[in-house]
């Protein structure tokens, strides 16, 4: 045996002896074998595609819309995502939602010839969240009892509501609609549970937006922080003082150059402050991974092997064709092109279309640079940086409008630096290469901090106005106890899915419930609880729709319960169970309120929205497809 097979062999031994759950993986790669990835790309991807297109998308007053739809719609979506993960469907939960709503009118109007029981708000309530579960109690059990599908059971459920819905309701009331529920005792102490209103414009505070820039600024520097701190190696001597002072430096100079930027609307201000901000992440960053991070023994050479040569051109032409269209098609004609564009609407398609497609060659070049040596990495992702500020100046010579001369214009210079960041500690310091718990420990708890600061800075934004907000007559904006309990309902479920011994019992069974009966986990009292979630989560729904319209019409919530699957996959769920979050579900369902008021703003014709739902809803599946045997073939 040759010495260099006898040196291979035991790291060959270890290797296989290692367990794959440790195995390390980077940070990007955990990333995109997360099930609602493409959730969160999709998010990103309608938004800028509608605020590009629409110009009331993105202001305050659309994005109180957007979380207003995406609120209830949320609530079950992430119900019904639980429910999923778990193997089973619930067809009655649209329906489920509009007859709580009528229930507790009922049990709440006065006794009279047209009235109901005449029950406190107080009574009333708590009774009617029984009868909710009590149906998701019986729906879980007669799919354990009788092993038919749970979609058979739960459409025999669906007709059983609607049928009551209208006929108590004619019988009773003699109408499709029962209301008033504004009359019923205790209704002043109930409002302010599930339908209190935070009106935007009569709420100042005029240092708005300082709280916004500090929380926002902090939290994408944690994130970077953590980024760095999950993908590089630490140093194996201990840590390296001189670069503290250093990155304290880089830091100094971000703020300064904040500040001068705030401080001068002038062309030199605005380009002194940008430079000093990029100079000083640069300095910041390098700081931190002299402080921190292994150095790197060697980048080595250049090599542009025929993949990274491809890709990288194909990225190129197709970011050039895309250009091309935004510069030579009109932009203010808004006159029919052919079916269903517009000049207008079909220029912006095309452009972003073709900004996605180069783009995601450019990352696939990246991918293959990788493999070959971090110099050639660090080669294409200059290159891809440089395209970000090449297409952040286009479109500032190109465009008149305020936010893409300077809000896309800062996003697109931000990305850039961010990228070229990346490509120069990629060259200069080692990337991890085994599991490091304590690093990732630490970039999670920031991670977690830059989603609370992140969180604050846009929740001023949203909630307050300024002097000069209100002297400019901006449009009011309106937000509800909905979007508290859409927030507190998903955040919970989140936390359950993922760190309590019920969620794990819920994958497994979606997974396959006799092996997790066979391993001791309560298969049949699982399910049946996650019937009773849905049905709580419709209660909840119900009651929310009550205090806000005040009455409810007997087919309210009939069919959306195919919104909420729709959201529920469009999040990464898979239909067949055991594989998704309860993130996904909140995803999903922003997308379908973003993809509704998005061609509202955009005066396309409403009868077509159903048509974007279709055509997202297949993407995603193949995209959850797609990630799926990623991910499987990772654990390999």
């Amino acid at each position: 045996m040759s010495a260099t097979t006898a040196d291979a062999q035991p790291s060959m031994t270890v290797a296989a002896s290692v367990d794959e759950r440790l195995a390390h993986r980077g940070i990007f790669q955990r990333l995109f074998i997360r099930p609602e990835i493409g959730a969160m790309i999709g998010v990103v991807g309608i938004w800028v595609f509608f605020w590009a297109v629409a110009v009331q998308f993105g202001t305050s007053n659309s994005t109180a819309g957007i979380i207003d739809v995406a609120s209830t719609l949320g609530i079950m979506g992430v119900a019904v995502s639980m429910l999923m993960i778990g193997g089973e469907f619930d067809l009655s939960s649209g329906a489920m939602t509009g007859a709580m709503g009528i229930l507790v009118i009922m049990l709440s109007k006065e006794v009279g010839e047209l009235g109901g029981a005449g029950l406190s708000l107080f009574i009333a309530i708590p009774i009617s969240l029984v009868v909710a579960l009590g149906i998701g109690l019986l729906n879980g059990y007669l799919v354990e009892r009788t092993k038919l599908p749970s979609f058979t059971i739960t459409l025999a459920t669906y007709y059983v509501l609607i049928g009551s819905k209208l006929g108590f309701s004619k019988l009773i009331v003699e109408k499709v609609e029962v209301g008033n529920i504004q009359d019923a005792s205790g209704y002043d102490a109930w409002f302010k549970v599930f339908g209190a209103e935070w009106v935007r414009n009569s709420h100042q505070f005029d240092r708005r937006d300082n709280v916004y820039l500090v929380g926002v600024l902090a939290a994408i520097a944690l994130i970077v922080t953590a980024m760095l701190i999950m993908q590089f190696q630490r140093r194996t001597a201990g840590a390296n003082s001189v670069g503290l002072p250093v990155m304290l430096v880089g830091l100094a100079l971000v703020v300064g150059g904040i500040v001068a930027l705030h401080q001068t609307d002038s062309i030199g201000g605005n380009f002194l402050g940008a430079a000093l901000i990029g100079a000083g992440s640069i300095l910041a960053a390098f700081g931190l991974a002299m402080w921190q991070f292994q150095p790197l023994e060697s980048a080595g050479k250049v090599f542009l092997t025929p993949a990274v040569l491809k890709f990288t051109g194909i990225g190129l032409v197709l970011l050039l064709i895309g250009v091309g269209f935004a510069k030579f098609m009109d932009s203010e004609d808004d006159s029919g092109l052919f079916f269903p564009f517009t000049v207008q609407g079909f220029r912006a398609t095309m452009f972003l279309l073709f900004m996605i497609g180069g783009y995601v060659c450019l990352a696939v070049a990246v991918s293959n640079a990788r493999r070959s040596s971090a110099a050639t990495r660090t080669v294409v992702s200059i290159i891809i940086s440089a395209t970000f500020v090449a297409l952040a100046w286009f479109i500032r010579t190109e465009s008149e409008s305020v936010k893409f001369r300077s809000e896309a214009f800062s996003v697109l210079h931000g990305i850039a630096l961010l990228i070229l960041l990346w490509a120069l500690l990629g060259a200069r310091f080692t990337e991890r290469n085994a599991v490091d718990r304590t690093a990732d420990s630490v970039g999670t708890k920031l991670l977690a901090l830059a989603g609370a600061l992140g969180a604050v800075g846009f929740g001023f934004k949203l909630l307050f106005v300024t002097q000069a907000d209100l002297d400019a007559e901006i449009a009011n904006a309106k937000f509800s106890m909905r979007t508290v309990w859409f927030i507190g309902f998903a955040v919970v479920m989140i936390v359950v899915l993922a760190k309590t011994r019920f969620g794990s019992w819920t994958f497994a069974v979606g997974g396959n419930k006799d092996a997790a009966r066979q391993v001791g986990v309560p298969a049949a009292r699982t399910k049946t609880q996650l019937f009773m979630l849905v049905s709580g989560a419709a209660w909840l729904v119900g009651m929310l729709l009550a205090f806000r319209l005040n009455a409810v019409q007997a087919n309210t919530g009939n069919g959306e319960e195919f919104d909420y699957i729709i959201a529920a996959v469009v999040g990464g769920t898979l239909l067949t169970g055991g594989y998704g979050t309860a993130l996904g579900g909140v995803l999903g369902a922003l997308i379908v309120a973003m993809s509704g008021l998005g061609i509202t703003s955009s005066r396309w014709n409403s009868d077509w929205r159903f048509l974007f739902l279709g055509v997202i809803l297949f993407t995603a599946m193949l995209a959850n497809r797609s990630i799926r045997t990623r991910a499987e073939g990772m654990r390999r």
